[in-house]
């Protein structure tokens, strides 16, 4: 599925892209939970820190809660864990309709390999940096949903603070990092975010060099998820459309080929000598 054009202004919920309907069912049992407290929305706002203009998108479907906010409202409407129910569900609408499934698998990984060849991989990026990728999005995507897409990246980052963090290996182009997308000061400190997440122990990063005459992963980037007792399962984006591939042939080909890539690039301890070298070049 594709990410949707929309008019200037024009919301996700408002335009029925597929899989925001949780975001209208959210919003009209919200609603009913308000009514049966007898509140109104300015008192949910001042109890809560939002805007009455707010608290009305959220009934209305037309912006996304965060999930901190879908706690303490929760708890201020007595709605006895209804609300709270629906909120892993409400996170998955700030990603892109394409990228929803693969959000869902992500989360649920034991073992992830990720292949960027034009961009910091999302779960390596800064906010600075997402913001400035998704600001180069054409068609121009609106404020709202910028705001929206930073926010559902910042949270897959989540990853690395869970109780049983995934082994996570990354194998990066040398031409991504070349790249100083949203400027120079954008890209040291998109650096210096790659220097702190190479250290963690679950985190493995390699730069494929440019001057390699042999690269395994000509045909593109891709992702390898490995959830706890099921078979792996590969991930494949390109221009808004993705690709969950199951099939065991495929997968243990895609499986090799990050195997081959991985030998090709420098170890995780020479590449972040380079990242290091390059910050310093900045």
């Amino acid at each position: 599925m594709s990410e949707l054009v929309r008019e200037p202004g024009e919301t996700a919920a408002e335009q029925g892209e597929p899989g925001t309907e949780i975001l209208r069912v959210f919003g009209r049992q919200m609603k009913l939970c308000r009514l049966r407290a007898g509140l109104e929305r300015p008192e949910v706002g001042a109890r809560t820190g939002y805007s009455p203009s707010t608290i009305a998108a959220y009934e209305q479907g037309r912006r996304i809660p965060p999930p901190k906010f879908i706690d303490v409202v929760d708890e201020l409407l007595d709605a006895g864990g209804l609300l709270k129910a629906m909120k892993e569900e409400v996170a998955r609408a700030q990603y892109p309709a394409f990228f929803r499934d693969a959000a869902r698998l992500e989360a649920e990984a034991v073992e992830l390999w990720v292949y960027g060849t034009h961009a910091v991989p999302g779960l390596l990026q800064t906010e600075e940096y997402m913001r400035a990728v998704f600001e180069m999005w054409r068609p121009l995507l609106d404020e709202e949903t910028v705001q929206q897409r930073v926010a559902g990246r910042l949270a897959r980052q989540d990853i690395f603070a869970r109780k049983r963090a995934p082994l996570v290996s990354f194998v990066i182009d040398e031409s991504v990092l070349r790249r100083p997308l949203g400027g120079r000061a954008v890209m040291r400190g998109q650096m210096e975010q790659l220097l702190l997440v190479g250290a963690y122990r679950n985190v493995e990063i390699q730069v494929m060099p440019l001057d390699r005459e042999d690269n395994a992963g000509v045909d593109g980037p891709f992702t390898v998820l490995h959830r706890d007792g099921d078979d792996q399962v590969a991930y494949l984006e390109a221009q808004g459309r993705s690709t969950i591939v199951s099939e065991r042939t495929e997968v243990r080909g895609i499986v090799s080929r990050y195997g081959i890539l991985r030998a090709q690039a420098l170890t995780p301890r020479e590449s972040l000598a380079y990242i290091e070298k390059s910050l310093g070049e900045l």
